[in-house]
């Protein structure tokens, strides 16, 4: 499956280090805190290479020159040393992982907005799966690094740097043997640490590409085992988790064998210089503190050295997440207000036209889903849409509540263009009761107070009153019960009814219904019916349906058929004049 937001493959994407710029604009508002940790990182670094100088005293102050007094004064001054770096430490840790905690706290509220802020065209190739894994798993790495590895990296960065001035200091000769080594340790970092942030960037699509298939799995289980698909599905399953597994193993392998080069190099350097070292102090060229403490930093620079290379693969790892996750941020929803918005008439009157309009949704350029359409709804009226499926009914919906703009022609309510105008402000005019409603995981009566967060207790048990909902009083706990994801525990009927009061109670001047009343049963259809009389009464309403039966008490009846009108009246003039309507009543109505 293909990465739907990114526009070229992850193989031939030029991964760079500097994607971690991302993190720079969150840091800035905790500065502070940046600052307080950085000032612990050097005051930690410098008592560690402290320590080293200490090892020196004691040896050849302590045990040298057999001075109890100055072994207590060498050891009581190691001990300050060592209480300090404690104090240091905790800090640096603290502060660090917090901030690790507020940016990806920051990161995902962010990636959050942006997301619900973009337009509909971008879901029609996106994949919910791998967006949360940029929300989550990318951002959890990004976390580790900002919490743990940048510092550590940065820590034994100048660890490395102090190592090897004070191994200069101590012997100049023997830093001389570890500079050697030096270029043959950084070149595997370099090479090997490309290798594994394209590696990395690998894993990462492919354990989006796992959630990808386990949400649309899981969210259609139903299907899944009404078609007892359940064998195929592990299978295809299966084969994810292999192909992310063998990513997942080219990247350890790399980091493995850049870790054995480091450790090798590193480590064969320090017995190396033991050695010579060790024939030094044999000769009287130098003292075993010198030795000591020189071995001291030599280990440091070595075990700063290997770690540096461990978390130089974490920090690829980090900048391939951030590249994956400034991909989404980047992403610019097609649909945005204006500079300056035209502001829909006061008190709205809900006239509807479109003129002349004709569309295309962006993953079908080269079928127009209407053409040349042009439709006017008179304040108050009821129109109902009606034709085959795939003419271009919902589509109305759809430019209407502007998700897309037309390629050509006007769509304009109260005689303002909706392109015109703040889509926030548009949306609020209409009300929208889909065939297929959503039904939040919360509970009834947050459902229905979707449309009107502000709505009384009161004016949402009038709103399911009017919606036929009585049914909610027999639930558990009321208005109070969790309805489920989706609302598994209803029925559709129940589903439908909870999506028309939701609507009565956001009193649009615009109501759209899609099939309001095709899941309710007989009895259940007469009472929604009348509600939505009721509600329909002086407000616009354009009622798409297929069961024609719902549709006689509209005022006018629109046709629609390949994405143009092609007849419009009544029922009894439509059937009369023959035609689509004819042949699809005729249908409906002999069965």
């Amino acid at each position: 499956m293909p990465d739907s937001l990114s526009i070229v493959e992850p193989a031939k994407r030029p991964l760079k280090i500097r994607s971690l710029r991302l993190i720079v604009p969150y840091l800035r508002p905790y500065g502070w805190r940046v600052l307080g940790a950085t000032v612990a990182l050097l005051v930690a670094a410098g008592l560690v290479l402290g320590l080293g100088q200490g090892l020196r005293h004691l040896i050849d102050n302590g045990f040298g020159n057999h001075s109890v007094t100055q072994l207590n004064q060498a050891a009581l001054a190691m001990f300050g040393v060592v209480a300090l770096l404690s104090v240091a430490t905790f800090f640096r840790f603290y502060l660090v992982s917090w901030l690790g905690e507020r940016i990806a706290a920051d990161l995902r509220r962010d990636i959050f907005d942006h997301v619900i802020a973009l337009s509909p065209a971008f879901f029609e190739t996106a994949r919910t799966g791998d967006i949360l894994s940029r929300m989550t798993a990318d951002i959890s790495v990004l976390q580790a690094l900002i919490g743990s590895a940048l510092s550590m990296w940065l820590r034994n960065l100048l660890m490395m740097v102090g190592a090897l001035t004070m191994l200069a200091i101590t012997s100049a000769k023997l830093a001389g043997l570890v500079l050697v080594v030096i270029p043959l340790v950084v070149v595997p970092i370099i090479l090997f640490g490309r290798r594994e942030k394209h590696f990395s960037r690998q894993s990462q699509d492919r354990i989006a590409d796992l959630g990808a298939y386990a949400e649309e799995t899981i969210g259609g289980l139903r299907t899944v085992q009404a078609f007892t698909h359940e064998a195929v599905d592990r299978t295809l399953f299966s084969g994810k988790v292999e192909r992310s597994m063998a990513a997942a193993v080219s990247r350890v392998r790399t980091r493995a064998i850049l870790i054995l080069i480091v450790i090798l190099l590193g480590f064969g350097a320090i017995t190396f210089s033991l050695w010579v070292g060790g024939q030094d102090v044999i000769a009287g060229r130098i003292t075993g503190g010198q030795l000591s403490a020189f071995v001291f930093y030599a280990v440091l620079l070595a075990s700063a050295g290997a770690t540096m290379s461990e978390l130089w693969g974490e920090l690829q790892r980090a900048a391939a997440a951030a590249d994956r996750v400034m991909e989404l941020l980047a992403e610019q929803p097609t649909i945005a207000a204006p500079a300056i918005p035209v502001r829909l008439p006061e008190p709205p009157t809900g006239q509807v036209s479109f003129d002349n309009v004709t569309f295309h949704y962006p993953a079908r350029p080269n079928s127009s889903a209407l053409e040349k359409f042009s439709l006017t709804v008179e304040p108050g009226e009821m129109v109902a849409l009606v034709g085959p499926s795939g003419a271009g009914k919902t589509t109305v919906f759809q430019l209407l509540l502007r998700f897309y703009d037309p390629q050509s022609g006007s769509v304009r309510l109260d005689g303002v263009d909706v392109a015109t105008a703040d889509p926030t402000d548009l949306r609020r005019h209409i009300g929208l009761v889909a065939q297929d409603p959503t039904i939040f995981g919360t509970t009834a009566r947050e459902n229905i107070r979707y449309g009107r967060p502000d709505a009384t207790d009161a004016e949402v048990r009038a709103a399911a009153e009017a919606a036929a909902a009585n049914f909610l009083d027999d639930l558990p706990e009321g208005y109070d019960t969790f309805l489920g994801e989706k609302g598994v525990r209803l029925s559709g009927g129940q589903r439908q009814r909870i999506a028309i009061a939701r609507a009565i109670l956001r009193d649009p001047p615009v109501l759209l219904l899609d099939e309001a009343t095709s899941a309710l049963d007989a009895e259940s259809e007469r009472a929604v019916q009348h509600a939505l009389a009721v509600l329909a009464k002086d407000r616009t309403t354009l009622v798409i349906a297929h069961r024609l039966a719902t549709v006689r008490r509209a005022d006018r009846i629109v046709v629609i058929d390949k994405g143009q009108v092609v007849a419009t009246g009544t029922h009894e003039d439509l059937v009369r004049e023959g035609g689509l309507y004819s042949r699809l009543a005729e249908l409906q109505f002999s069965t």
